[in-house]
């Protein structure tokens, strides 16, 4: 099976890494970033049917996450890449509910299962990836969304979600859960509830707590975890907040939060198009504040610093007893704030535009004040160390699929290209970033050597909503080169990518 390849040469000429000589010294490969291909495709079935994967490169097994009917964990033998083997998946209904992630360190492949009631805690199972036996399953908090393993390998970090049942009368409390391996599993789980006391100052850098009835404990919903380099700490999402949690593995603690402000789409190089009834596809600027609301997380050094890259997806909350999503075309909007009110409301206009009904009336008199929106429809960069933001991708992302022919306008009214997916992984001894596009079915990969100024590389097709990206280096790679694997929840595909050799 082949794949269209999007490249754009005047944008990438000068970005290309040197080629080797014509006597090259014995060495690794060295791998064009800017020329991804296709190598394999496995189809596992319909929608979630390939949610997650992790591998393991002591068996070269691909374990993927698969819900499309009853849960399991599908195994992908890879060790004659590009010939792809289905192995027999492992049923993972005598573990609890759900299986939500999968990771993997040194022969033991993690498992975060939620419980069969959703509210309540759920679990790790870890299992020997060659023989598939139990080693542990170990008790963590509330609907564990994401684990990951620490790069030594001494912790396994969930991100427990803690999501309310539909009527809201059980909401546990979002938590992160650290268990020490090297501490025969012996686990912390950790809450939100001593930053009660900084809501106010919170809540003023664009940090949200708007749950009925709720706690910050019980509102905060982690969503995704990266760890630093040294495996002293974590960085976690929480997304519907608008926030990132920063954790002391160590020590078990939550040092602090990190508001993340909003993404102002009334600036030039913010510009975006809100309507999917207008017949075309022309980004403009809109008198909207967007929540950045991030999904995924990666860290990555760039020199002696210490960075992590965000997914600014946007999420919102739906349930019976609270769904926050409207259109600008329903509500009432305050004359002196929006003197063209009547116009912003007109369908090709901002009237299709899907904003919270949470946030905005500043003055509490009925009307909107300030418009909120969902999703940076873009990528962020930030300073591992300070937690400063020293990059946001502004229109350039979307300008990038507009121009390959890619975007979907039926998306513009939602989160438009909605990234939600992103992995950092080194090529060439280059840290390359890998931003999944959930709605333009596309990987866009850059050079993030610069953090503050990315190089973009490529555009890369990808199966239907890709949700999992894992990167692969090269040195643990079934066939020696760097390998970059899509789980695509849409179509219930794993795709894989391999560069060219330089």
């Amino acid at each position: 099976m082949t794949t269209t390849r999007l490249l754009f040469p005047a944008m990438v000429s000068g970005l290309l890494l040197t080629a080797c000589s014509d006597h090259p010294v014995p060495g690794p490969i060295r791998e064009d970033a800017a020329a991804f291909q296709l190598v394999a495709t496995q189809d596992l079935g319909g929608t979630a049917a390939a949610e997650i994967s992790a591998f393991d490169p002591a068996t070269k097994r691909l374990f993927t996450v698969s819900n499309e009917t009853t849960p399991r964990i599908d195994v992908l033998d890879l060790s004659a890449l590009p010939t792809v083997k289905k192995l027999p998946s492992i049923d993972v209904a005598a573990y609890g509910g759900v299986a939500n992630s999968v990771a993997v360190h040194d022969g033991k492949l993690a498992i975060a299962i939620e419980a069969t009631v959703k509210q309540d805690n759920g679990s790790v199972v870890i299992l020997n990836t060659n023989t598939l036996n139990l080693i542990r399953q170990v008790p963590v908090g509330a609907l564990p969304d994401m684990v990951t393993f620490s790069p030594d390998g001494r912790f396994i970090i969930t991100a427990n979600e803690g999501e309310p049942n539909a009527s809201y009368t059980n909401d546990p409390e979002g938590s992160i859960s650290i268990i020490d391996v090297s501490a025969n599993y012996g686990v912390r789980t950790l809450g939100f509830g001593a930053f009660a006391g900084s809501l106010n100052q919170l809540t003023a850098g664009g940090f949200r707590v708007f749950g009925p009835n709720a706690t910050l404990a019980k509102d905060v919903e982690p969503e995704y975890v990266a760890v630093s380099a040294d495996s002293r700490k974590a960085f976690v999402t929480l997304q519907e907040n608008n926030g990132i949690a920063e954790v002391d593995l160590i020590n078990g603690t939550i040092l602090r939060i990190l508001p993340l402000g909003t993404k102002n789409y009334n600036l030039a190089e913010n510009a975006i198009d809100p309507s999917d009834r207008d017949s075309r596809i022309q980004p403009g600027v809109w008198p909207v504040q967007s929540f950045f609301l991030p999904d995924a997380i990666s860290t990555f050094k760039a020199g002696s610093m210490e960075y992590y890259v965000t997914a600014d997806e946007g999420d919102a909350r739906e349930y019976t007893a609270l769904t926050e999503e409207v259109r600008i075309g329903s509500l009432n909007l305050d004359a002196t704030a929006f003197p063209n009110g009547a116009t912003l409301k007109q369908n090709a206009s901002l009237g299709r535009l899907r904003v919270t009904n949470t946030a905005g009336d500043t003055d509490r008199d009925g009307d909107y004040d300030v418009l909120y929106g969902f999703g940076g429809r873009g990528f962020s960069i930030y300073n591992a160390t300070t937690g400063q933001r020293v990059y946001e991708s502004g229109k350039s992302l979307e300008e990038r699929v507009i121009a390959a022919g890619k975007y979907d306008d039926d998306r513009s009214d939602d989160k438009g290209v909605e990234p939600e997916g992103v992995v950092v992984g080194s090529i060439n001894g280059r840290p390359i970033a890998f931003v999944g596009l959930e709605r333009a079915d596309a990987i866009a990969i850059y050079d993030v050597s610069n953090p503050a100024a990315p190089q973009f590389l490529q555009l890369l097709e990808t199966g239907d909503a890709p949700e999992g990206l894992l990167f692969v280096p090269a040195s643990q790679s079934p066939n020696g080169r760097s390998m970059l694997v899509v789980s695509n929840e849409g179509d219930g595909t794993v795709r894989i990518y391999q560069p060219n050799k330089l």
